[in-house]
């Protein structure tokens, strides 16, 4: 039975290497003294859940590796019956074990640990007028719906309401496991074609909204020095108009250095809109150091999923054809009104497999 013994037991050690840190890092998070210290906890615990499956592969191969010594000393026994035993016991392994290497070559690409962090979804009006506001009006409540699925939290940033509805503008935290990992392939241009509601011609319009996806910034990932942050107050109407405040609760943060302005309007106090607008701060600026890192690696390896670009145009919502296409993959989905209403999983799930697998020519 043909089978690179050698190959494959150097991918099993690879995954033991991750499996002894799996170990490691179960006992730090019973350790009582880490327990008290509630950000390594939960930083050790995320890690905790992403190297689980690993050690539970590298354990599964390691004794399907055992299984296959065993049955070859069977196939060179002598005895007739216990060598029909050992092939067709090494037949069925070494199905498993090529089956079981494949799945591990995805578990040890490079994890980039952004991913594992909640994420802030910005959605902007762009190309189309009161139609584009309110298209964009339909990704918010999209990924809105998405994330209630998911069983992830939302939390109102700012919103700018459209003229005839919809919004110019909405900014909306999303805490839960793996958010920005999940959500990172939605940023770039999202266009719709569709009849708008105040065209009596019945012609097909084609709007647009751009989708930023940040993950949240920590104060020890920027360098942010106060006295380059420029802070104005004004009156908060909240997020789509739901309440009206009085007293000017709402903050609007500059950061002279780089132009970046950033809102928070939704929360009930001066003070906690002062500190979620410094959070998106500290993300955006987060994110334009990384997209700076990714541009220098970008002649080094092209992907047709995340290209980095915001002004790419990425999917379109059509809805003459009740289609949704996603064209950096060429996946065409006839199935408009289940992903608006926030069944995005199938979308999602196709850009993660072509983005693996791209990766995987580099591994």
């Amino acid at each position: 039975m043909a089978l690179d013994r050698e190959n494959i037991g150097g991918w099993v050690a690879k995954l033991q290497g991750i499996a002894d840190r799996f170990v490691e890092v179960e006992k730090r998070v019973s350790d009582p003294e880490v327990a008290s210290d509630l950000e390594l906890f939960k930083s050790l615990m995320v890690e905790h859940r992403r190297l689980r499956p690993m050690a539970e592969k590298a354990r599964e191969l390691g004794e399907f590796l055992s299984n296959w010594d065993e049955a070859l000393e069977w196939v060179g026994s002598g005895d007739a019956e216990m060598k029909a035993l050992g092939e067709a016991e090494m037949h069925k392994l070494a199905v498993l074990l090529e089956e079981g290497v494949e799945q591990a070559k995805w578990m040890l690409l490079p994890h980039d640990d952004a991913d594992d962090r909640d994420a802030i979804l910005e959605v902007r009006a762009g190309t189309g007028g009161d139609e584009a506001a309110l298209f964009a009006g339909d990704l918010v409540r999209m990924y809105v719906k998405h994330a209630e699925e998911k069983g992830w939290r939302h939390e109102w940033v700012s919103a700018s309401e459209g003229t005839v509805g919809g919004f110019k503008e909405a900014v909306v935290r999303l805490e839960g496991d793996g958010v920005f990992g999940w959500l990172k392939f939605e940023r770039g241009v999202h266009r719709v074609q569709r009849v708008p509601e105040t065209e009596s011609q019945g012609r097909v319009h084609t709007s647009a909204a751009t989708v930023a996806v940040l993950p949240v910034a920590r104060e020890v990932d920027v360098e942010l020095n106060l006295t380059d942050v420029r802070k104005d107050t004004f009156r908060a109407s909240g997020a789509g108009g739901q309440h009206v405040n009085k007293t000017e609760s709402a903050v609007r943060l500059t950061h002279v250095p780089t132009g970046t302005v950033v809102e928070c309007q939704d929360g009930r106090s001066q003070h906690q809109n002062y500190d979620r607008a410094l959070e998106v701060l500290r993300s955006r600026l987060y994110d334009a150091a990384r997209e700076a890192a990714e541009a220098e690696r970008a002649a080094e390896r092209k992907s047709q999923v995340s290209t980095g670009d915001r002004s790419a145009k990425i999917r379109t919502y059509n809805f003459p054809q009740g289609r949704v296409t996603d064209h950096r993959i060429g996946l065409t989905l006839h199935a408009l009104p289940a992903v608006l209403g926030g069944d995005l999983s199938p979308v999602i799930e196709a850009l993660h497999v072509a983005d693996r697998a791209e990766r995987l020519k580099n591994l």
